[in-house]
């Protein structure tokens, strides 16, 4: 989703007066424990704000340290990583203390499956464990921002107290905005999400994408996952949000390689400049389709353009002769019944474009893929049946299952990009209603392990 520079730096100094997380000293965390309490909690915001103005101060590539030494020198922590999750969901690459550099690529990479670190992130909870035979008390704190997974913090500490660790999770809130702002300015995060190589074709695909491949709001939770093909970079997904509706769009582009990967740049930005542009829906897959015949070399592409209004008062799709997504309603998937309109850059689908009314219900869950996910070698894979099993699970472990169940059966050599939107409605909320500390662990979650467990 694209977020403006400003929405972003309003959102860090915001943090640094007052992260999400902190309490009035007067509240529930200083309640009755008198002025010593009081002034204890003004000091830890005070270090708070003192590691956020360090780190802007600090070059873009500097803040992990930066955050790494503010803990050390407050509560004497030692070992202290960063972990980002790569871009497939499946491995941890981790970060350690002044190695944020590019000579730092012989990082450890950490699988995510089973570990204690996806526990983390499933439940978006702390742990803290003894290690050393007691001595030190390891933690693991989950970086989040928006329902964004970006990682997780790890840091061992001589002591674990509930204050401790109350800061140690506001330092790793801290550190999400830290992420999503410098990362504008350096390639460490790209670097860091990386655990293979890309081809110029997948790389050229790669910044087509939102920064971010999972977003939650009150109305909604999403998330996203694209998994490539070892020849193909035709596929893309876009999101955005403004004030009044939710923008979705899945497109599939024809060819092979680096040719595919610029029908798909044709098509992401046809269909963003319409959008921005105030163009309706109907209009937005218009200007797409025109994109496609004045320059997409005579061929083709599927697609699906979405936009959900967040008062709940209804949602429209657009289908370009894409497959149909998927429902889960009351303990069933089935398949939405949209008609399908002809694909973008075929000459006899000018002006044939529908906006359809959408279906879309609080509690449901819609799946939008790509044809990549049912490819020949795929087929096996129960996509209904996957979403029913994973009917308890946050969005982007739903697209991680699917996408993982696909390459595991291709062998991890796909024939074709398997791209996977998994949307949670929940529909209007009260004002005021929000997500809980940068993810919705409160909606279709499996619960991990308790908050700091010891």
């Amino acid at each position: 989703m694209a977020t403006d520079t400003d929405d972003i730096d309003a959102a860090l100094i915001a943090a640094r007066h007052q992260l999400p997380g902190a309490r009035d000293a007067g509240g529930a965390r200083g309640k009755g424990r008198g002025k010593g309490r009081e002034a204890e909690v003004a000091l830890d915001r005070i270090g708070l704000a003192e590691v956020l103005a360090a780190a802007e101060k600090a070059a873009p590539m500097a803040s992990l340290d930066v955050v790494a030494r503010n803990l050390r020198d407050r509560f004497g922590a030692q070992y202290v990583s960063f972990l980002f999750v790569d871009v497939i969901g499946r491995k941890l690459v981790r970060v350690g203390e002044e190695t944020a550099t590019q000579e730092g690529r012989r990082a450890d990479q950490v699988e995510l499956h089973g570990s204690v670190y996806d526990d983390v992130l499933r439940s978006q909870r702390l742990v803290c464990t003894s290690s050393d035979g007691g001595r030190w008390q390891r933690v693991i704190a989950p970086v989040t921002n928006r329902g964004d997974t970006i990682g997780v913090l790890e840091l061992s500490l001589p002591d674990a107290g509930a204050d401790v660790l109350e800061q140690v999770e506001e330092a790793a809130h801290a550190l999400a905005y830290l992420v999503v702002t410098d990362r504008r300015f350096t390639d460490l995060y790209q670097w860091g999400q990386r655990t293979t190589g890309l081809s110029l074709a997948a790389e050229i695909q790669r910044q087509l994408l939102p920064s971010a491949p999972s977003c939650e709001a009150a109305e909604f939770a999403l998330a996203c996952a694209l998994v490539p093909a070892d020849t193909i970079a035709g596929d893309t997904y876009d999101y955005t949000l403004d004030r009044s509706t939710l923008h979705l769009s899945l497109t599939d582009a024809m060819g092979h390689d680096v040719d595919a990967s610029l029908i798909a740049t044709l098509l992401v930005n046809a269909s963003r400049g319409a959008r921005r542009a105030g163009a309706d829906l109907v209009e937005q897959a218009c200007r797409t389709h025109q994109a496609m015949l004045d320059h997409g070399r005579h061929t083709f592409a599927t697609g699906q353009l979405l936009r959900i209004a967040l008062d709940g008062s209804g949602a429209q799709f657009v289908n370009a002769g894409h497959p149909r997504p998927l429902r889960l309603r009351d303990g069933v998937v089935e398949e939405v019944p949209l008609e399908a309109d002809l694909p973008f850059g075929v000459s006899a689908a000018c002006g044939s474009y529908q906006a359809q009314d959408l279906d879309l219900r609080p509690g449901d869950r819609l799946v939008l893929y790509t044809d990549g996910m049912q490819e020949r070698r795929a087929q096996t894979v129960d996509l209904s049946g996957l979403i029913r099993e994973t009917a308890e699970e946050q969005p982007r472990e739903v697209v991680r299952a699917l996408t993982a169940a696909v390459a595991d059966t291709c062998g991890g050599h796909l024939q074709d990009d398997a791209t996977v939107m998994c949307l949670d409605w929940h529909g209007p909320q009260p004002e005021g209603g929000s997500v809980n500390a940068g993810a919705d662990t409160d909606r279709g979650a499996r619960r991990g392990p308790a908050a700091r467990e010891r």
